[in-house]
């Protein structure tokens, strides 16, 4: 029997962190679907295009990685596609506090769900999308010095996407809701999205 699993995320960019989560899984299972959640009562900062472009420029030399959208609760395309593991990453405590209710939800909602967590290497405590966010807004990828310093938050490929994506500017604020709030810490999610 295969296993396969999902790690699920808004990738919104996909950075160094993810990149280091979905290579270890891929190595524990025979599957893995990145999946980017779509919620239409959120604001991204960057779309769904370039989303999908982001992550599958990062992962294309994983043979067993699939990247896919779903709108809807992460379980449900867990079930569709037979992945019967979710695996999530863990920087510190209050991810882990997070996780595990995240975890019993989506446990109880589909009692077949093993969550898995994988601790962030020691090199990616601090790498959040919420970080690269915050500092595309203040202009870091307009100059040489700036464009280093953002790669040491993203892989190598997505970097020139974040340099030349057209950012529509009603995107620019965005929602923290069931995310990463400003300072990096989670935040609850009652959708149970990834």
């Amino acid at each position: 029997m295969k296993k396969i699993a999902v790690f699920a995320g808004s990738f919104d960019p996909f950075t160094l962190g993810h990149l280091d989560i979905v290579k270890r899984a891929a190595a524990l299972f025979d599957e893995l679907y990145v999946l980017l959640a779509v919620n239409a009562s959120k604001k991204y900062y960057f779309d769904e295009a370039t989303r999908a472009e982001m992550v599958r420029k990062a992962v294309a030399g994983l043979s067993n990685v699939k990247v896919e959208f779903f709108d809807g609760l992460t379980v449900e395309f867990m079930k569709r596609v037979g992945a019967n593991f979710l695996v999530r990453g863990i920087r510190g405590a209050a991810d882990v506090e997070y996780e595990q209710s995240v975890a019993w939800n989506n446990k109880n909602l589909y009692p077949e769900c093993e969550t898995v967590f994988l601790s962030s290497a020691p090199e990616h405590l601090m790498v959040s999308s919420t970080v690269v966010r915050e500092l595309l807004k203040v202009g870091i990828a307009g100059s040489e010095e700036g464009r280093t310093k953002l790669a040491k938050y993203v892989p190598e490929d997505v970097l020139p996407l974040l340099i030349t994506s057209t950012i529509d500017s009603s995107t620019q604020s965005f929602s923290t809701e069931g995310r990463e709030s400003s300072a990096g810490s989670r935040l609850p999610s009652a959708t149970l999205r990834g």
